[in-house]
């Protein structure tokens, strides 16, 4: 007689999906979705690894401070991520202490139940009494003493709080989902019909697709192929014509781009993404001052590529979903002192705030990503 498949448990697959997100380096948004396909799990279950899985993740730094006061030893990836998990359910989730403590225990091995037990029942007991706001908000110690020094300690510590928020969904006229500052920023680019609009970073082509809504034809460049195949697929499921939006697989360091050749130039550098960690659970723990002034440099140079591709008359938009200083305020800096014939345009009004010589959306503002803009014109 055949073994009847064991049955599906949510918290398993949370658990597995934690010990590869730490331990291997793995992308929650690229991993989760593969191991929930072939989980077994209905959709409410789907929904509630999800949470669970986005959650510890998130709050990683905070769920090892409670774990680690009675622990006490050395643990195993898979016993740390399921501390990890119910420490998240019993402090974040508001899950009663029983649920959260037996259902966390039955969803790992006999040999380890009992210390997964008494730690989580001595942390259900205890008060967290968390040391520090980055342990309390669970952020690593260079972004928040970063965004302190760059926002101010108040404004810091709102952005932080305000990114720990789960991201919300806001889907535009067309039916593609994109964060509000997203379409923001589009609208700020003041492309209109008749004029040719250069996409110089794309991918998935959120923004260039909203251009071709707008009615501008427009060139959607991209490094890597497979990226530029993203910004087709969401081309062809919103129905833009492909005269009215056209595809590049392109370095934009090395433009393969006529000089004066566009009345507008959206530059959506890549960046540390500390604006976006709503809905990036890991990405906190993959950025340090290192990266930060790797992808400054980068930016610098992407917007000198940028400046000549532009017709006399015609502007550049220069945006990025960060709230550093390096990567804004020192950016435009550059641009003023590097191509000082170029007019820095009036910033947007509220919500975002005068930032420089541009703009910034904090993610506490409208309950948004945090993005920054800024616009210059060619005479």
């Amino acid at each position: 007689m055949s073994q009847a498949p064991p049955v599906p448990d949510a918290r398993r697959v949370a658990i597995d999906a934690l010990v590869r997100i730490d331990r291997d380096g793995a992308y929650a948004n690229l991993l989760l979705p593969k191991l929930l396909a072939r989980s077994g799990l209905g959709p409410r279950d789907r929904a509630f690894v999800t949470e669970l899985v986005y959650g510890t993740t998130r709050m990683r730094r905070a769920c090892d401070w409670l774990v680690d006061r009675f622990a006490l030893r050395e643990l195993d990836p898979s016993v740390r991520a399921a501390l990890r998990l119910g420490a998240y359910q019993l402090t974040f989730l508001g899950t009663p202490a029983h649920a959260a403590v037996s259902a966390t225990v039955n969803a790992v091995p006999r040999k380890v139940r009992g210390l997964v037990n008494a730690v989580l029942r001595r942390i259900a007991d205890a008060d967290p009494a968390w040391p520090s706001d980055g342990v309390r908000l669970s952020y690593p110690d260079a972004v928040v003493e970063r965004l302190h020094a760059d926002l101010g300690p108040d404004a810091a510590l709102a952005a932080l709080e305000a990114m720990n928020d789960r991201a919300s969904a806001t889907e535009r006229p067309d039916g593609y989902v994109q964060d509000l500052a997203s379409q923001w920023v589009v609208e700020l680019v003041e492309a209109t019909a008749g004029q040719r609009v250069l996409d110089l970073c794309a991918a998935p082509g959120g923004k260039a697709t909203g251009l071709a809504q707008a009615g501008a034809t427009v060139v959607a460049a991209d490094v890597r192929p497979g990226r530029v195949g993203l910004i087709a697929g969401n081309a062809q499921r919103l129905g833009i014509a492909p005269d009215r939006l056209a595809l590049v697989a392109a370095d934009a360091l090395h433009p393969p781009f006529a000089p004066a050749s566009f009345d507008r130039v959206l530059l959506d550098a890549p960046c540390s993404g500390l604006g976006s960690l709503r809905r990036r659970p890991d990405a906190r723990w993959r950025i340090d001052d290192a990266v930060i002034d790797r992808l400054a440099a980068l930016q610098r140079d992407l917007v000198d590529r940028a400046v000549p591709l532009v017709r006399p008359g015609g502007t550049l938009t220069y945006s990025v979903c960060t709230l550093t200083r390096a990567e804004t305020i020192d950016v435009a800096l550059h641009v003023a002192s590097a191509h000082p014939e170029l007019v820095a345009l009036p910033p947007p009004g509220a919500p975002w705030v005068p930032w420089g010589s541009g703009a910034l959306l904090l993610p506490q503002a409208a309950g948004t990503d945090g993005m920054a803009v800024f616009r210059w014109q060619v005479p």
